[in-house]
């Protein structure tokens, strides 16, 4: 496994700084996954017919599986799922603290494969990077920007920018059980039931 990245010595906040070093310690476990990340493996449900997954709806275009509230226990998950969710939380998080807001869930869709997932999450996370590294204290410490947020009501920047470091270690550390599970043969031949119509 590849080693954690050194710390940023830049001229911003010292806690932007340690975000930003948390980010990319995260994302280097992604990168450490992202050989083994095809197709197949994206579709694989652990649990054939019980996974959520994303599937093509009538029009062509890739949807993840929901349900509000969720249902008890919450159903296991495909890797394409868990990429969508990370794409679906991070494009939210940016559009409301970085932007005019951000388009509804059922908007924010899947890729429709590996490579063309792995390139949308990298946007993502450049451009959270990229705004974390503009980041004062002053504005750290701002609930201005997650005000209208559907979560982190009353959160700090800061408090917002921790929990999204953390989110994505959980969702990679879930992407690679996954794929040591596929490797040892845990559900042998459930492949790619997440790609017919919903």
């Amino acid at each position: 496994m590849t080693s954690a990245p050194a710390p940023h010595h830049t001229a911003v906040s010292e806690r932007a700084a340690l975000l930003v070093w948390q980010l990319d310690a995260v994302w280097s476990l992604f990168e450490h996954h992202r050989p083994a990340l095809d197709d197949d493996a994206c579709y694989w449900e652990p649990v054939p017919g019980a996974s959520w997954t994303v599937r093509r709806d009538a029009g062509g275009r890739w949807a993840a599986d929901w349900q509000v509230p969720e249902p008890e226990p919450v159903p296991v998950t495909t890797i394409a799922w868990t990429g969508w969710h990370i794409g679906y939380w991070w494009t939210t998080t940016l559009g409301h603290c970085f932007g005019d807001g951000a388009p509804d869930r059922t908007e924010i869709r899947w890729p429709g494969g590996a490579d063309a997932a792995a390139r949308w999450l990298e946007e993502l996370k450049d451009r959270w990077r990229d705004e974390l590294l503009g980041l004062g204290d002053a504005e750290l410490d701002s609930t201005e920007r997650t005000a209208s947020l559907p979560w982190g009501e009353g959160l700090r920047l800061v408090d917002i920018a921790a929990w999204v470091n953390f989110e994505l270690a959980k969702n990679v550390s879930e992407i690679g059980q996954l794929l040591h599970l596929r490797g040892a043969g845990s559900g042998a031949g459930a492949t790619g039931s997440g790609r017919g119509v919903a």
